[in-house]
This record gives C-alpha cells, sequence and structure tokens, in this order.
C-alpha cells in the first residue's frame, strides 16, 4: 500500500473512532428516547392546582432492566403506577406533588442537593414535617432527588432505613417502609424542562451516573408544559 493510501487508512480508522468516542458520550450524557406522555392537563378544572404523586423505588423489578432504580408515577387516569417519566402539564398552574420515597439513602457526595428549592415557600414537608434543608451525614441519608434545573426545583428525597424490610421491587405497595414527601411548584409557560435524580444511583456505572441515571423512564424525565 503507498504512503498516501497508508495515511488514508489510518484517518479513516481516526474518524471512526473519534465517532464512537462522541457516540458513547453523548449515549452517557443524554437520556434515552422518551417513551410514552403522561397527561395531566385534563385531570382538574381550569385553574385548579393538579396532584402529581410518584414514587421511588430500589428496583423496578420488570422489563429490560428489572434490578435498576426507578422513578414511577401514578396515573391520573386510571390510578395505575405506570413507568413513564414524561409528564404533561397546563401552563402557569400550581401543581401539588407528592414522593413516596421507597429507597435507602445515604451522605450525599454535594451537600447542595440537601437543599430545598424553587418550591412554594423553598420548603417540602416530610411525613408531614416541613424542612428546607436535609442534613445527609445525619439519619437515613438521602435517596434520590427530584431536581428540574431550568426551573432552580430540588428536593432532597429523605431514604428509609437501611435496616426496615424495604419493598423489593415497585411498584410498592404503601405498607411498605417509605417516606412520604409533599412540596409545591408552579409551572412557567410552555416549554419542555428535563428533571432528573442527582444522586449518583447507577450501581456498577462509572462514578454511579450511567444505566438508569442516563436513561429516559428511569430516573429522569420531562416536563412538557402546554399552555
Amino acid at each position: 500500500m503507498s504512503i498516501r493510501g497508508r495515511f488514508a487508512t489510518v484517518a479513516v480508522l481516526f474518524l471512526v473512532a473519534v465517532g464512537l468516542i462522541v457516540w458513547s458520550v453523548a449515549a452517557f450524557l443524554t437520556p434515552g428516547t422518551p417513551g410514552g406522555v403522561v397527561n395531566f392537563t385534563d385531570t382538574q378544572a381550569a385553574g385548579q392546582p393538579v396532584d402529581l404523586t410518584v414514587q421511588t423505588v430500589g428496583a423496578i423489578g420488570s422489563g429490560a432492566h428489572p434490578t435498576w432504580v426507578s422513578y414511577l408515577v401514578k396515573n391520573p387516569h386510571t390510578g395505575s403506577w405506570i413507568q413513564d417519566t414524561t409528564w404533561e402539564l397546563p401552563a402557569h398552574r400550581l401543581i401539588h406533588m407528592t414522593v413516596l420515597q421507597y429507597d435507602t439513602g445515604g451522605p450525599l457526595r454535594n451537600q447542595e442537593w440537601g437543599q430545598v428549592q424553587g418550591t412554594i415557600g423553598s420548603t417540602a414537608s416530610l411525613n408531614g414535617q416541613p424542612y428546607s434543608v436535609y442534613d445527609s451525614n445525619a439519619g437515613n441519608g438521602v435517596g434520590h432527588t427530584f431536581s428540574v434545573p431550568g426551573l432552580n426545583i430540588n428536593v432532597p428525597l429523605v431514604g428509609v432505613s437501611s435496616s426496615a424490610q424495604v419493598c423489593g421491587a415497585g411498584p410498592c405497595a404503601t405498607s411498605s417502609p417509605h417516606n412520604t414527601i409533599t412540596f409545591s411548584f408552579t409551572t412557567p409557560g410552555p416549554g419542555n424542562y428535563h428533571w432528573q435524580c442527582f444522586v449518583p444511583c447507577g450501581l456498577g456505572y462509572l462514578f454511579g451516573n450511567g444505566g438508569p441515571m442516563a436513561t429516559q423512564n428511569y430516573m429522569g424525565g420531562f416536563l412538557d408544559v402546554v399552555r
């Protein structure tokens, strides 16, 4: 092979390698293809607050990745728990959110995630008790967060005791040990706002940030705000 031919071959292989690296990084950082959309726009009369209930589980128990942690949302029309994390919400509306937290917790790598931000009054309620910050080095620590960076929303979700008989797989029943976290926020104008857990809980992946952390319908999704 001529020198020019060898150079061309090396150049092509280099470009292929760069392409694979870029694809891998993009796949790591970007959630996967969205699944279904859960519509909350018609669950309340115009102008009335919208109720949104979710649960966090230590293992989804089904599908392609049964051992992955996940969020589940309560279908507002049927009452069933479904694994869809894109939620269609009306614009400029008060949202009352309830999180049933069934997973264990631990100390946060960044204590900033222990602060409640962006909610009404910058507070949340843990089993009926208000809190604005949670020390993850005390108690049962933080299991997950519900965070919407584009709306400056962050709520630390306090974990259940590691010694408790935790729910084995979702969806979990309220008879299993859990914490109930409630808070409210107001949706902005129409737009697509990404939300995600910022506690690295992708066990077995680099720094805990792969797997369920980087895949749609597990630990991240979208608030699809419409008129």
